[in-house]
């Protein structure tokens, strides 16, 4: 009886019921639709019909133009499905996947209506979660998604029974070619992203052996980081921060003037990357409030946010055995693998001691998180593992922690499990 009763009380969890379909977000452009707005294009073309003929398509030129890619004079053309008979339609899990033009052939091409960019075909079918990464000038974005997507592709997947694959052929080639291969086998450190080069998204797909789950679409756009206190700028690209399921907000420890100043005197004379001019952080926070938080219902957003203290490997100069701000044991320096599930004793132990220091540090940084983002935690990450002398990296890179704030966003996503330990 007693058991009975105390069942009663006990909150069970619900499972989660599969829509009918899911919302579309385009990983290129980043707009939101619904999956009957999609449209197709053409697997062939005619000389004798000019709905079929080879033409411009400005919409997808439009999109080339803004990311400096070379337009396209001629393609197929854009098919509308309204245009298509219902029994020429061919639909799986309520979603418009494939249909039959007037000539018979069978189309699979699915392209977003906002700028005719192919779509994934899993649009539709499972979640649009998107994972954008923000953060200033210097804080080292591009290299921290370099690092990142490597470590998701080698181990990461493994330890989570899934693969990490680029959405395509190019997306694969251009990563390695220009980010992976400088970093990883050159030792090269990448230059920073300019406002001038606007580079396309790189997306790719965090796909799990066990096909009960969704596949979780990652899209990395290298943002300039002068361009996220540009409010101008920030709104060519707010969609893709506004429409995503997670962010990555990068913090460089040089941002913050407290740690600057007191790791010059550290460092001494020693050699490092040092920058003329750092933006701060809450600079950035004030500019996506602009751009879309203010927007939001209450002012505020509730996209999971993981605040990253990047490039800790240099906090090493500043720990000390009663330290200040860093202690010689902090859970900084030790690298964590999680495998199969969030380990929740490790990341509470993290995010108290990053939220302690940046509380410390840069209140007025802290002040503006807690204000305008409700669903936050904190991480420290190295991508390299040491601090690069002269753009070059001294020996093998070693990245420290790199995929936990993403594993976490995993956990908040209902992706995996967290355990304590």
């Amino acid at each position: 009886m007693f058991d009975f009763i105390k069942g009663l009380f006990e909150k069970k969890p619900v499972p989660k019921e599969r829509p009918a379909f899911y919302d579309i977000v385009c990983p290129f452009c980043f707009e939101k639709y619904t999956p009957d707005e999609v449209v197709f294009r053409a697997a062939h073309h005619r000389e004798d019909d000019e709905d079929y003929a080879l033409q411009e398509d400005e919409l997808l030129n439009r999109y080339r133009e803004k990311f400096g890619l070379d337009s396209i004079d001629e393609i197929e053309a854009i098919l509308h499905p309204d245009s298509i008979p219902d029994e020429n339609k061919v639909v799986v899990d309520n979603v418009l996947v494939e249909i039959i033009d007037r000539y018979g052939r069978v189309t699979k091409k699915r392209m977003c209506p906002k700028c005719h960019n192919d779509l994934p075909i899993t649009a539709g079918k499972a979640p649009s979660n998107i994972i954008s990464i923000v953060g200033a000038s210097q804080v080292g974005k591009s290299v921290y998604m370099t690092s990142l997507i490597h470590t998701l592709q080698n181990t990461t997947a493994n330890n989570f029974n899934a693969a990490c694959m680029p959405l395509n052929a190019e997306i694969s080639r251009k990563f390695r070619d220009n980010y992976e291969a400088p970093l990883f086998e050159r030792g090269d450190l990448l230059d920073s992203t300019q406002k001038e080069k606007r580079q396309e998204p790189f997306i790719f797909q965090f796909v799990f052996k066990d096909e009960s789950q969704a596949p979780l679409m990652l899209v990395f756009f290298d943002v300039a980081g002068e361009g996220m206190v540009d409010r101008d700028y920030l709104d060519l690209y707010a969609s893709h921060v506004k429409n995503s399921a997670g962010i990555l907000f990068l913090v460089d420890p040089l941002q913050i003037k407290t740690i600057r100043d007191k790791m010059m005197i550290s460092i001494g004379d020693a050699p490092g990357e040092f920058t003329a001019r750092y933006d701060e952080p809450r600079d950035v926070v004030i500019t996506l409030f602009e751009s879309f938080i203010g927007h939001q219902q209450k002012s505020k957003t509730d996209i999971p946010t993981a605040f990253i203290l990047t490039k800790s490997d240099m906090l090493h100069s500043l720990k000390e055995e009663d330290g200040e701000y860093i202690k010689t044991n902090s859970n900084v320096f030790n690298n964590v693998v999680h495998r199969q599930h969030l380990n929740l004793t490790e990341f509470e132990n993290i995010n108290g001691e990053i939220r302690r220091f940046i509380q410390k540090v840069d209140r007025p940084f802290k002040d503006a998180i807690d204000v305008y983002f409700t669903n936050t935690a904190y991480f420290a990450v190295s991508a390299l593992g040491s601090n690069p002398i002269n753009q070059r990296i001294g020996g093998v890179v070693n990245p420290i922690r790199v995929d936990e704030p993403f594993i976490w966003l995993l956990h908040q996503l209902e992706y995996i499990e967290g355990r304590e330990e």
